[in-house]
């Protein structure tokens, strides 16, 4: 085989625009090598973010190009991927073993936060991630019974780190995990401050890819202290198209621009209604609010979900959808949610973001 067949055919895996990642497998250095070998061209293609689900789709795309291309005819691509730790907010060092730690936030409840966290995990660990979730919202702690464990309690082999409960394939903890079900957790935020340092601190998590951590909702003293506490590589802002909810959802996005954390982008959560009965979709709280927030700041908009009862009665269950149904549209979407979010992060390699700046605003 010729050279020259051998740079056609880097031409076009190089500039094949991945959806995930939004840009050029070439752009993103994610193409390792393209060689003659027995049997034609050989590829090998390394992705920065979970793909064990994906791989396959992507090679078959790219030996799909490649035979259109004359002259180049049959060739092998292999797929595969690599999670790097990515630079957290200054002053803070990254927790031992754990190498990205992602926050899911929204500016106001209700808008299916935690929904989202807890799918966007097991979608990272169903492509192949070490994955854990953290339940930071102490005043109502929502994973125990997303994740089937509630009633469930965690142990400790050394007396002083706490073994987490796993629930398909990731690690989960939660205050939920140490209290009942309907105790009311009446704390101020210094007490909740400190219970969250120390259900990160001192849970045993061993070796992980990412740490999702299901954020309290809101913008106030206790979320601030976790963002400049904890160190975290990435964030992703969750809301509904309604303007309310983008107003709040503004604040926490904004947040974490001021504590130099990345925003990854927005999820737009019961982004349509989806009847049940004739599968009919409505966008009932409005169209085009996330990307038009995404549009705004500058960030992606990682996805648009619906408002699905079978969303609700799947994650109530303990079985979330991305578990019970992954091959349905719905699971479907938070698996290409998850690949962006990921993908994002991976683009962050070796980039520290920038210090805070000090600004004059009014408020």
């Amino acid at each position: 085989m010729t050279d020259d067949r051998v740079r056609e055919a880097r031409l076009v895996v190089e500039n094949y625009v991945e959806p995930h990642l939004g840009m050029p497998l070439g752009e993103a250095k994610a193409v390792k090598s393209v060689h003659s070998g027995p049997g034609g061209v050989e590829v090998e293609v390394v992705l920065g973010f979970p793909a064990g689900r994906y791989g396959p789709e992507l090679a078959a795309r790219l030996e799909e190009r490649l035979a259109a291309v004359p002259g180049v005819g049959p060739s092998r691509v292999a797929v595969s991927w690599a999670v790097e730790s990515q630079a957290v907010q200054g002053g803070l060092s990254p927790l031992p073993g754990i190498r990205n730690v992602v926050a899911v936030a929204s500016g106001k409840g209700g808008v299916g936060k935690s929904t989202t966290a807890v799918n966007l995990a097991l979608a990272l660990a169903l492509d192949g991630a070490r994955v854990g979730l953290l339940d930071a919202d102490i005043y109502g702690p929502s994973q125990p019974r997303m994740t089937g464990l509630q009633g469930d309690r965690p142990t400790s082999r050394d007396g002083r780190r706490i073994e987490p409960l796993e629930a398909h394939g990731i690690k989960v903890m939660s205050i939920g995990f140490l209290i009942e079900e309907e105790q009311p957790m009446v704390w101020r935020g210094p007490m909740v401050t400190q219970a969250l340092t120390q259900l990160l601190g001192d849970t045993h998590w061993g070796e992980l890819d990412y740490l999702v951590v299901d954020m309290p909702p809101g913008t106030g003293d206790i979320q601030l202290t976790l963002s400049q506490r904890v160190p975290v590589s990435g964030a992703v802002i969750v809301t509904t198209p309604q303007d309310i909810a983008l107003l709040d959802a503004r604040k926490g996005l904004r947040m974490f621009q001021k504590v130099a954390i990345p925003v990854l982008g927005v999820v737009e959560n019961m982004s349509t209604h989806v009847c049940s009965n004739c599968g009919h979709e409505e966008p009932i709280f409005g169209t085009g609010g996330g990307a038009r927030m995404a549009a705004q700041y500058g960030v992606a908009l990682l996805g648009q979900l619906p408002l699905d009862i079978r969303i609700r009665e799947e994650t109530d269950g303990g079985r979330p959808t991305v578990v019970a149904a992954p091959e349905s549209a719905v699971g479907q979407a938070y698996f290409a949610t998850a690949r962006r979010m990921a993908a994002r992060l991976s683009l962050a390699a070796g980039a520290a973001p920038a210090g805070p700046r000090i600004t004059v605003e009014d408020t």
